[in-house]
């Protein structure tokens, strides 16, 4: 079945995805004008998918109302996280937690738009023993 990322949204606006016809990305020499266009980010946490044919390759997925956490605390509840993704008014439909342990969840937000929101609003937010969404009480 073919899927298509052109009907997705972020912000209200539709998110134009185009793969390139070229494999590898020239940076321009040193002392060249590049006018900020290409950057390495190869020693960057940002490159996650860096090396071609890795495992990571099978981590693309179009966007859904699905998303996996990660690094989930324990000390950190199934209310809070629901909480924190319900916190830009969006709407949480479902939640579980992985394993045993607690350290890994799917949430299901209610639209794609406020799935793609939440990634954009908590990207690289602390649910670890430091965060400020754990609970107290526990």
């Amino acid at each position: 079945m073919a899927m298509n990322p052109q009907r997705a949204q972020a912000q209200g606006k539709p998110v134009h995805i185009m793969l390139s016809q070229h494999e590898n990305v020239q940076l321009p020499r040193e002392g060249q004008r590049d006018q900020g266009l290409a950057q390495d980010y190869g020693n960057s946490f940002l490159g996650r998918f860096k090396r071609p044919g890795s495992k990571k390759f099978q981590s693309f997925f179009l966007p859904s109302t699905n998303l996996h956490l990660s690094k989930i605390s324990l000390s950190i509840s199934e209310d809070n996280l629901k909480i924190l993704f319900s916190s830009n008014s969006g709407i949480v439909k479902g939640f579980t937690f992985l394993q045993k342990d607690y350290k890994m969840a799917l949430i299901q937000m209610g639209l794609v738009q406020e799935a793609i929101q939440a990634l954009i609003d908590l990207h690289n937010c602390d649910l670890g023993e430091n965060s400020a969404w754990e609970d107290k009480d526990s």
